[in-house]
């Protein structure tokens, strides 16, 4: 009972100190195993674990293989999880990139590495290609903490947030195939077993996640699940249909779940933010005792393997040669700047699937006796550990020296999807802008997406919102939403993280009421409330510009449209055509050349107005 607790608790403490530092989680977490598993034999009065993953006659908390019957159905939830995230939309600029990625450079790093593991510490080349496929994987557990805390542009991000979900499953697809080779053996008997597996596992995996997605998505629907029932019932499916496609084709599950997830995210589901929510939760908390779990089963025999320089030598190629070889050549041809690809390149963690996948064919190949196999494990977990560590502690300097690094976030955050804030979001977009509307409505979401406005469900007063990687150029915040307590929060909330350039939010009517209380982070003008600027959005649904003659003009035009409520000032544009939104307190606003224009909202002005 102490062990099963000491888990859960230094797995959340973990978790903590990598928010606090910024940190991946994985690192934290694998150091706490370490450290209560083979380095614990080193100063325990009796030399054992202080967590003993596995039961040795004396302790342990998992009989027989039951450690990684549930390191598989976790790995599972989490995939499916990461698979709820992928929006086909995304993926309109990088598409060809990521499928490259995810084929021509996974045979790079599998031959690459194979090659490299067999020639510097001397292994089989069965047990080489085994370490190889398995390091072939990213994982978005790794990736996304990374992503988090630096600004880049949103190709960029969405490229590594895809190919580290996409490539869990390919990458333990061919770690099955290689096992299933050194299982059988070689010849004949392995080409026709290989090629029959491989058929089954994209089959059942794909026809399984497929058809159990819209089964689900009908029943939710149709409402012939309770809502309280919604999450569990969502995932006992996600077990069931990894366990059954599993059944049918030997590791099909992965497969199975991240295909799955993806249908299921690309749906239009009324509680699908919930049932994210949900899971996301639920992924923490799995990451936190797996990774405690798998590092405290290595023995500190496997570690002592590690100290040579082999070690170094292999994890430099992987990381230094490998990777980035593997990223130019899937970039070719792409959209993608030198500086962008070279980034990429650099930034190749591996996670959780590596580790949980090593630890299970490792221990099985080693118990029959398979030459080499005691190395796989080790030196999946020095890649695991290294690649993190590194990435985590240079990606920000890295992204900097290349020239990824957005020094001014120019991205728009717009808080509410209504009417108004999709005619101003339209504006924005077609100037060339990236703008993103939040909201908690879905029908007003799915208006401003057949518009072709990137929008997006959410709480704002979750945090899953802080950690999304599609807003890290986010630089303007406005709040556009017809509660005033909800603008005010989004401002106090989101400032700092969404809004550095520049932070808004609409009047309510007693500020508008009241010309002596007009807030500092006031929106557009202190006469316009969201009642107003509606009624405005309803009667005239347009934006237009006018050229400004000097400031006299510009004064003017802003006391027409204080007096009449069917024009909002909004924007102020620049003869470069950048544009800067209107504060409530435009006073002090010159136009001190040719070429300026005030952008407003609703009627427009007389000709001897202009």
């Amino acid at each position: 009972m102490l062990e099963l607790a000491g888990i859960i608790i230094l797995g959340i403490i973990a978790q903590w100190v990598a928010w606090r530092l910024k940190l991946p989680a994985i690192l934290p977490l694998i150091l706490i195993g370490l450290l209560v598993g083979p380095i614990a034999t080193l100063y325990t009065e009796d030399g054992t674990k202080l967590i003993e993953p596995i039961w040795n006659g004396t302790k342990g908390l998992f009989p027989g293989e039951g450690l990684y019957y549930f390191v598989s159905l976790a790995i599972s939830i989490i995939l499916f999880e990461g698979g709820l995230t992928l929006k086909r939309a995304e993926i309109k600029n990088v598409g060809p990139v990521i499928t490259k990625l995810i084929t021509v450079g996974s045979v790079v790093t599998f031959f690459g590495a194979g090659v490299a593991a067999h020639y510097i510490f001397g292994l089989s080349w069965q047990i080489s290609f085994l370490f190889s496929a398995l390091i072939i994987v990213t994982g978005p557990t790794v990736i996304t903490p990374i992503l988090r805390n630096i600004p880049l542009k949103k190709d960029v991000s969405t490229v590594l947030k895809w190919e580290g979900i996409l490539i869990d499953p390919i990458g333990a697809l061919v770690a099955v195939l290689v096992f299933e080779f050194i299982s059988v053996g070689e010849g004949s008997a392995f080409t026709q077993t290989a090629l029959i597996e491989f058929g089954k596992i994209l089959l059942f995996g794909t026809t399984f996640g497929f058809t159990f997605a819209h089964a689900l998505a009908f029943a939710i629907k149709k409402n012939l699940i309770p809502h309280y029932l919604m999450n569990v019932v969502s995932l006992s499916v996600v077990l069931l249909v990894f366990v059954e496609s599993d059944v049918f084709a030997h590791e099909s599950g992965l497969l199975a779940v991240v295909v799955m997830g993806m249908v299921l995210g690309n749906m239009n589901l009324p509680n699908l933010k919930e049932l994210l929510y949900f899971k996301e939760s639920l992924s923490v908390l799995l990451i936190s005792i797996l990774f405690i779990l798998l590092a405290a089963n290595i023995d500190i025999s496997d570690l002592e393997l590690l100290y040579n320089w082999q070690t170094v030598a292999l994890f430099a190629i992987v990381v230094f040669l490998i990777r980035p070889l593997g990223v130019f050549l899937s970039t070719q041809g792409s959209g993608l700047k030198l500086n962008e690809r070279m980034f990429i390149g650099w930034v190749g963690p591996r996670g959780i699937v590596a580790a949980g996948i090593a630890s299970l064919f490792g221990s099985k190949l080693l118990a029959k006796g398979e030459p080499g196999a005691e190395y796989i494990t080790p030196l999946v977990f020095m890649i695991v550990l290294g690649t993190v560590l590194l990435n985590a502690t240079t990606a920000r300097i890295f992204a900097k020296v290349v020239g990824v690094f957005l020094t001014k976030s120019e991205g728009v955050l717009i808080i509410g999807a209504s009417k108004v804030s999709r005619l101003i979001a339209n504006y924005l977009k077609k100037n060339k802008r990236h703008v993103v509307l939040i909201d908690n409505n879905q029908t007003n979401i799915d208006k401003a997406k057949k518009l072709g406005i990137e929008a997006m469900t959410a709480n704002i007063y979750a945090d899953s919102l802080t950690d999304n990687i599609e807003l890290n150029d986010m630089g303007y915040l406005m709040a556009l939403t017809g509660n005033s307590d909800i603008n005010k929060f989004a401002i106090d909330k989101f400032q700092k993280q969404f809004g550095e350039n520049g932070a808004f939010r609409i009047v309510n009517t007693d500020e508008m009421n009241d010309p002596e209380n007009n807030p500092e982070e006031g929106l557009f003008s202190h006469t316009d409330d969201f009642v107003k600027l509606t009624d405005a959005a309803r009667k005239y649904p347009a934006i237009h510009e006018v050229e400004l003659k000097d400031k006299k003009h510009f004064d003017e035009l802003i006391e027409i449209t204080q007096k009449d409520s069917d024009i909002v000032p909004i924007f102020t544009k620049s003869p470069d055509g950048s544009i800067e939104i209107m504060p409530a307190n435009s006073k002090d606003f010159d136009p001190n050349s040719d070429g300026y224009k005030l952008v407003y909202l609703g009627k427009m002005f007389d000709e001897d107005d202009e």
